[in-house]
Parts: C-alpha cells; sequence; structure tokens
C-alpha cells in the first residue's frame, strides 16, 4: 500500500478526532442545504468533491497512484461497485436528516462496527471473540426492537450500516489510498451525477443558482466530504486501527446529541430501548478492543 502520510511517525490522535468531529457535526451543516432535495445535493456533492479532491492528490504528490489506479481493471471494476455504495450510503443520509430521521441516522453507525466485524467473518474468514458475538448478539436484539415499532427507522439505520460496512469490505480489496480511491469514485459518478444536477436545473430549476449563499453551501459540500477522509487515512497510518476503533462511537452520539437538542426530536420508548441495547453491545465491543491490545502489548 502507498504511504498515506509522509510522517507517519507522528500523532495519529488529532486527524482521527477532526475527521470523527466533522462527520459528527455534518448534520449542522446539511441544516444549511436543507432547502435542496437529497437526490440534487448529493449529484451536487459529488460534482464539487472530485475538484478538490484532484487539488488535493496534486499538493499530496499522489498522482502517480492515481495513474496506475485507473490503469488497472480490477481495481476501476471494485471502485465502481464502491461508488455505487458511497452514493447510496450519502443519499439516505442526507434523506434521513432532511426528514427528521436523525436518530436513525445515528443508529445506523453504531451499528456500522457490528456490522464490519460480521462481514469480515463472513467474506474475510475472520473470527469473531466471545466478547464479540455477544456485541452483536445485543445489537441484534436492538435491532429486532426497531423492527417491532419503527420500520422506517430500522430500514434507515441498517440501510447506512450495510451500504458503508460493504463498501469499506470492496475498498479493503483495492490496493489503492484513501484519496485517490475517493477521486476515481468521484469521477466514475460525476456524469451521472452531473445529469441528474442538469434535470434538477431543466425541471425545477436549480438550487445551486438561488443564491450565492446556497451555492457557496453546496460547494462546501466538496469540502466536508474529502477533508475528513483525508484525516481519516493520516490517522489510520499514524496509530494502530484498534485504538483508531475506539473514535468510531464518536461520530453517532454527536448525532444523537444533535438529535436531542438543536434538531429536538422526541425519543420514542421503542427507539430509546433500542439505543440502550446498541450502547451495552458498542461497550462490549470497544472492552474487546481494550482487551485485545492490552494483550497485544
Amino acid at each position: 500500500m502507498p504511504a498515506e502520510d509522509p510522517a507517519p511517525r507522528k500523532s495519529g490522535l488529532l486527524p482521527a478526532l477532526g475527521a470523527y468531529l466533522i462527520w459528527g457535526f455534518l448534520p449542522l451543516y446539511l441544516l444549511l442545504v436543507k432547502s435542496v432535495p437529497a437526490f440534487e445535493f448529493v449529484a451536487w456533492r459529488v460534482i464539487w468533491t472530485l475538484p478538490i479532491c484532484l487539488v488535493i492528490v496534486a499538493i499530496r504528490r499522489q498522482g502517480a497512484e492515481l495513474r496506475k489506479a485507473m490503469a488497472d481493471r480490477k481495481a476501476l471494476a471494485l471502485l465502481a461497485l464502491s461508488s455505487m455504495l458511497i452514493a447510496i450510503n450519502w443519499l439516505v443520509y442526507v434523506w434521513a436528516i432532511q426528514s427528521g430521521e436523525v436518530y436513525a441516522a445515528s443508529l445506523g453507525y453504531y451499528i456500522n462496527p457490528l456490522i464490519n466485524v460480521l462481514l469480515g467473518t463472513v467474506f474475510l474468514g475472520e473470527r469473531l471473540s466471545r466478547l464479540q458475538w455477544l456485541a452483536v448478539a445485543i445489537a441484534a436484539l436492538g435491532v429486532a426492537l426497531l423492527a417491532a415499532g419503527a420500520l422506517t427507522a430500522l430500514g434507515i439505520s441498517l440501510t447506512l450500516a450495510l451500504s458503508f460496512g460493504t463498501y469499506g469490505l470492496v475498498r479493503k480489496q483495492v490496493a489503492v489510498g484513501s484519496l485517490p480511491g475517493l477521486t476515481i469514485e468521484s469521477a466514475i459518478l460525476l456524469f451521472p451525477s452531473a445529469a441528474l444536477a442538469a434535470w434538477y436545473a431543466v425541471t425545477y430549476g436549480s438550487s445551486f443558482f438561488v443564491s450565492p449563499a446556497l451555492s457557496a453551501a453546496i460547494v462546501l459540500g466538496g469540502l466536508v466530504t474529502a477533508i475528513p477522509l483525508l484525516m481519516f487515512a493520516i490517522a489510520a497510518r499514524r496509530m494502530p486501527y484498534s485504538t483508531l476503533g475506539f473514535f468510531q462511537f464518536l461520530a453517532p452520539s454527536i448525532v444523537f446529541v444533535l438529535g436531542l437538542t438543536v434538531f429536538a426530536q422526541p425519543l420514542a420508548p421503542v427507539k430509546a430501548a433500542s439505543f440502550a441495547c446498541i450502547w451495552v453491545a458498542a461497550g462490549v465491543f470497544v472492552w474487546d478492543l481494550i482487551r485485545r491490545s492490552r494483550r497485544a502489548s
């Protein structure tokens, strides 16, 4: 794998915190573009992510890696698949926040690490520890509670968790760094995104030209997509992946708090019970990470 970071001996704490804080507070950004339909916004997000990625690739001198990946047919086929998965993930997340399903979005990313563990077991031959099986079982109980009383929330949460988990699994098969990979994914999605943005412009009028403020907010979508991913890539190179795993619950926790405060969403009993199960599962999962980290050291 090519180095993602020129100075891997430096601490990865600040980049990890930065990435997950940006992802956690992303719903606040989405308030700025709430008037833009979810499909149109995701199209503009792709359109503006690509040039920003190209600029960062040039600054980080990863052009050779980008060209190598583009010449690899297998890599391109896998990146085409991953681009569809991340587009689905973005679309469902934006729609969930716009529709007031903030808790469902939060729950999806609480479930995601446990989905990753299961996918690793099924497709990569990895083995789960007893604590990990316990965490999965408790999380399954939380999912079952949603199935019994909040099907819409369940659909959003599982779609987010499965799309992002499968995205990670596919990207794991491609020996391309995070930033060049995102650049190629954005390029693959560029034509359909441009066509979709044009269709909205002809049919309803383009949101991009409503006002300078909204235009700037839409362009900002490219930055809030590329920058945290770059920070995450740097952190992943500078710190043990098990340690980085501790941070993955930060973003959904922030989203949950935003749902309670900024979005003032009522927390129905069935959702509260589901969250309780997922939090216990997350606690068991993190404890297993700590235990394994201590054994390794």
